[in-house]
């Protein structure tokens, strides 16, 4: 049985969406767009995203496809693109998210490193 695919945004990403005012409902209706091929795949399980009406970047995570995991944000006016060496960390970091357990997943949710944003297609729009 396939399990779901579920994007999270960790705590960093979470302040700098907040700062931009991104919302958590726009975040989810990226992901689901991710899902579908409308993103820059960048290789290796990392994808670029426009969000906040093509104003900024996202940089999602989501080797395997399990778990999508906004993990990077910046404004386009501020920057064009992320370094080579910083794609290379990002798909180590992907291959790292992929191999994560779900009772792994639960501890990082517990200690507010990760925060859900949709699930089984539904928004967990706080």
């Amino acid at each position: 049985m396939e399990q779901a695919a579920r994007a999270f945004k960790t705590a960093w990403f979470a302040k700098a969406a907040r700062k931009a005012r991104i919302r958590d409902i726009e975040l989810c209706e990226a992901f689901h767009e991710s899902m579908n091929g409308q993103a820059d795949d960048l290789g290796g399980g990392v994808f670029k995203k426009r969000l906040n009406r093509n104003r900024h970047r996202s940089i999602i995570l989501a080797k395997g496809g399990r778990y999508w995991i906004y993990q990077y944000l910046f404004a386009k006016q501020d920057r064009a693109n992320i370094r080579d060496d910083e794609l290379a960390d990002f798909r180590t970091l992907a291959q790292g998210y992929a191999s994560l357990g779900a009772d792994q997943i639960a501890r990082l949710l517990e200690d507010n490193d990760l925060t859900e944003i949709c699930h089984d297609g539904k928004k967990q729009v706080q």
